[in-house]
């Protein structure tokens, strides 16, 4: 019998976040900074450790076993590893809320830690993820074994198809730029962007050039999740998971036999969140949206519906995604100009908004937010969040 999510619609809330600062070198253990993030967003919630009965950790870093030992956690009653890539921390919610709406616990915490930058950085973190059969056997071996080569790929067809351009995808990057010049907790708050400095950065993987591409990141995010009628009591405005929805494309760890290229997870997620929430694209005050590299943030942007699929170079345009533009995309900077913290951050953001907490970054009109979430090869997610 199929579920009417329906039911799980504003059931749960975002009761509290927690981050460490981002950086190139955090001089911490990937356990400590976790235990930071996730002590921050528990205080942040009104809650202790002991509160905390289930834990969705990352697939790459500390264990749930870990953490619950070090948060003196006496009674977790579930943990589980999704395996999403960068989807993990929208299709996290989805989990929590079937949790809490089931009764299988009260609180949820969520976090992400990593030394992206000084441990190990996105090859070795790549070749230790399981389940890439098709990719270890058959094009690693060959060379083409990273994320920006993969996604190349894809923003090369687009533009052959659509007529999507590198100015296109700069709009998007020096967008998220000056984002990131508001944000004190940015990588790259003091680091100032222009056109030309996009169009003339140094050549990576065609299209990508260097600022076509995320940073490689220090640090930690955490949230937590509890009942709707819960949250009533906490200290902090909730924030309620409306709808969310996970999917993967099809023949998610192939890319090239796929019978539509364009076609991801959040295809398929998208619609399915929307319908949970009782709401449309066109509903949302605006978006976090994953962006890993500046053409796959484009191609979610078309295919979570915010426009028809080959419109997006029009989309971006006359400043539209900026903060005082009409569909404001990530305020913080995101992953090109913020930090890489496997998009835990993205959530964190949507919360910041919501409880209109975001500071010089704020949002003019912040009720309900979109959050994407994009992994491995098109591995998607998306969340609706409201205040």
């Amino acid at each position: 019998m199929t579920v009417d999510l329906r039911e799980l619609s504003d059931k749960a809330c975002i009761v509290g976040i927690g981050q460490t600062d981002y950086s190139k070198a955090s001089g911490r253990s990937v356990q400590t900074l976790a235990l930071q993030a996730a002590r921050a967003a528990i205080a942040d919630a009104g809650l202790k450790p002991h509160d905390i009965d289930a834990i969705l950790p990352y697939i790459l870093g500390p264990t749930a076993d870990e953490i619950a030992s070090q948060l003196g956690i006496s009674d977790l009653r579930y943990s589980s590893i999704i395996k999403m890539g960068g989807a993990t921390f929208v299709a996290c919610l989805e989990t929590a809320a079937l949790l809490i709406h089931n009764g299988v616990a009260r609180n949820v915490l969520v976090f992400c830690a990593r030394n992206g930058r000084s441990g190990t950085r996105v090859t070795g973190r790549v070749n230790t993820i399981p389940g890439q059969s098709f990719r270890r056997d058959f094009e690693s071996p060959y060379g083409f074994s990273v994320p920006g080569q993969w996604y190349a790929v894809l923003a090369r067809r687009h533009m052959i198809e659509f007529g999507t351009t590198r100015e296109d995808a700069g709009r998007f990057a020096v967008a998220m730029r000056k984002h990131a010049n508001l944000n004190p907790a940015a990588m790259m708050r003091d680091v100032p962007m222009t056109m030309d400095d996009y169009m003339n950065s140094k050549p990576i993987f065609e299209p990508f050039h260097l600022l076509d591409c995320c940073l490689e990141s220090d640090g930690a995010g955490a949230y937590i999740v509890s009942a709707a009628e819960q949250a009533k009591d906490m200290p902090q405005k909730p924030v309620f998971i409306s709808g969310v929805a996970q999917a993967k494309p099809t023949g998610s760890d192939d890319l090239f036999n796929r019978p539509d290229f364009f076609e991801i997870g959040l295809t398929k997620a998208a619609p399915r969140a929307f319908a949970m929430a009782g709401m449309k694209p066109s509903d949302m005050d605006g978006a976090m949206i994953y962006d890993c590299f500046s053409y796959v943030a484009l191609l979610e942007i078309e295919e979570a519906g915010f426009c028809a699929r080959g419109e997006v170079g029009d989309f971006v345009k006359d400043g539209r995604i900026e903060l005082n533009g009409a569909f404001p995309i990530n305020p913080h900077g995101g992953l090109l100009s913020e930090a890489h913290i496997a998009g835990i951050n993205h959530v964190i953001e949507g919360v910041r908004q919501l409880r209109r907490q975001a500071g010089a970054r704020q949002m003019r009109k912040a009720a309900r937010l979109a959050v994407t979430g994009w992994g491995d090869l098109g591995d998607g997610a998306l969340a609706v969040l409201r205040s």
